[in-house]
């Protein structure tokens, strides 16, 4: 049957906890807990900024199988390979197809955004 390597998760907004530390230093991230639940088949996080940025993250690729990102608030400027500059803002979703060579480039100091990778682990290598 479908599904029986993986477990029921609920990750609650009152109990909402946001940690520095993860892969950019001008980022927040909040786990919603789907490493565990789907041993780490799959993993959901909320991205936030700590602090507006300029600086961005500088070209790079990720070795997955799945990448999006919906956009919960303020806004995010990408360059993508093959697209060019994109801005997304609230409600705007992409789907990052695996090792497409992108970059931020900014962001708003209110930006949060919702990001699910497959597997969980994945390798950042620059491009």
């Amino acid at each position: 049957m479908a599904g029986q390597d993986q477990r029921f998760a609920i990750s609650r907004g009152q109990d909402a906890a946001f940690e520095s530390g993860g892969l950019r230093s001008f980022f927040e991230y909040r786990d919603l807990g789907l490493a565990e639940a789907t041993g780490g088949r799959y993993h959901a996080q909320v991205i936030r900024a700590s602090a507006p940025t300029e600086e961005g993250t500088g070209p790079h690729r990720h070795s997955l199988d799945f990448q999006m990102v919906y956009v919960l608030k303020g806004w995010a400027r990408f360059n993508y390979e093959g697209q060019g500059e994109v801005t997304l803002k609230p409600g705007d979703c992409v789907l990052q197809p695996p090792e497409i060579r992108h970059e931020l480039t900014a962001c708003s100091d209110d930006m949060e955004l919702l990001e699910v990778t497959s597997p969980a682990d994945f390798g950042t290598e620059p491009a």
